[in-house]
């Protein structure tokens, strides 16, 4: 090997070791990438990240004849790595295009193609007929090299028609990503069956996987941001909804409890002020606050309806674990929602209950009233504030919002804040 091939070989897995870092460190601290996304990519661009450094140290191996018992070595490691990335992209394309991966065929056929693979990379260490090192510490070809290669060229192939046959499933950006992978690996890799082009093919497929990876963080940015935008919009339109009713009501009952009971309207003045400003608060952050923030935020709005409602509104807090946060104007709505919807004027008083518990997996609030309910075919209105919600805990920290018949009539709503978020 020449020393400008040599330098060359440095100089490429230098690169590769710097976009496989970036990637990983864009794929660990972007916000716009999902779980799923998240996971999947720092998976990726950490055996890409592995393999440019087994590729590195094997050029050392390579010009040092010295230690040439550890090339066989590193060679079966690099082809390890190499490997694992040829059935990657699959799970990526059955999961964007919303299809089971458990039982899917083209996902076991492709894992079953790795499978032979690795025995005849298992098989080549016992035998020289795929390849061998020479005395001089050179790596060499055999005659069967090529029958080694093919099961990986067929899985690339499988990627690429996959990807063209599911082409309508998929968002513009995503298939332009997927195809700026799959189609020039697949060529390569088929290109490198009959010729010894090993540096071009890696260099070429860490370019591709940042490539791909920038294509799909711009689509996912772009709908996180329209997400975030049309959250914030139906988090306004749910508060001017909501406030000139109830502030019209508190104000004409502050009102006439200026005469009937001057201590009583001072107490609900302060309970509603404090409503206010925490409102206010909440509608301005754009970050997850602490639970505390917003019990408090909760009890003012109730201090000021049970002043109105009297005897007709019974509210119960069993709330020992605070230690976590939420977005804001989450416990707030789903009490105010339980008051407004389940309220019967001509029935019994509503009992509402408040209820916090730790879990292994995070938090959980429960917020039950043994109200009428609601149901969808009647009202919508209970179940927009309920989305809103549900789509502001998915955003900001990954939750959950189930909602549910109470047993005994009523309902039932369950949110779940992941541990790690709190």
């Amino acid at each position: 090997m020449t020393d400008w091939m040599i330098a060359a070989g440095y100089s490429i897995s230098g690169a590769m070791l710097i976009m496989m870092l970036i990637g990983i460190a864009f794929s660990a601290f972007m916000p716009a990438l999902d779980r799923w996304n998240r996971k999947y990519f720092l998976t990726f661009f950490s055996i890409l990240l592995m393999y440019a450094v087994v590729l590195s140290v094997d050029m050392i191996i390579y010009t040092n004849p010295d230690i040439a018992a550890t090339q066989r070595v590193f060679i079966i490691i690099e082809y390890l790595f190499f490997s694992v990335l040829m059935p990657m992209p699959m799970p990526f394309l059955l999961h964007c295009c919303g299809e089971s991966q458990k039982s899917n065929v083209l996902l076991r056929t492709v894992i079953t193609l790795w499978g032979i693979f690795c025995i005849m990379l298992c098989v080549s260490q016992f035998t020289d007929i795929f390849y061998y090192t020479a005395s001089d510490n050179q790596y060499v070809r055999a005659p069967l090299f090529p029958l080694m290669i093919a099961p990986l060229s067929l899985i690339m192939i499988i990627n690429t028609v996959s990807l063209f046959r599911r082409r309508k499933k998929l968002s513009k950006k995503v298939f332009t990503a997927l195809l700026v992978y799959l189609l020039p690996t697949a060529i390569l890799v088929i290109l490198y069956m009959f010729a010894a082009v090993d540096t071009v093919v890696s260099f070429w497929m860490a370019l591709c996987a940042i490539t791909m990876f920038s294509l799909i963080l711009t689509d996912n940015m772009e709908q996180y941001m329209q997400q975030r935008e049309i959250t914030n919009q139906r988090a306004g339109i749910m508060v001017l909804q909501m406030r000139p009713h109830f502030i019209y009501n508190t104000m004409m009952g502050i009102y006439y409890l200026c005469k009937l009971d001057p201590d009583k309207a001072q107490q609900v003045t302060l309970d509603f002020t404090t409503y206010l400003r925490r409102n206010f608060a909440a509608i301005a952050s754009e970050k997850t606050v602490p639970f505390k923030d917003e019990l408090e935020h909760t009890r003012a709005y109730l201090a000021v309806e049970q002043a109105q409602l009297e005897d007709r509104l019974f509210v119960s807090f069993e709330t020992p674990h605070t230690m976590f946060r939420v977005p804001p104007l989450t416990l707030q709505p789903l009490v105010e929602n339980a008051v407004k919807h389940g309220m019967n004027p001509d029935g019994d008083p509503l009992n509402i209950s408040v209820r916090t518990r730790q879990t292994k997996g995070g938090s959980e609030i429960i917020v039950e009233d043994d109200g009428s309910g609601f149901n969808s075919a009647d009202d919508k209105e209970p179940h927009l504030a309920l989305n809103n919600i549900r789509q502001r805990l998915e955003m900001m920290c990954n939750g959950k919002l189930e909602i549910s018949q109470r047993e005994g009539g009523g309902t039932s709503v369950k949110v779940t804040i992941p541990a790690s978020d709190k």
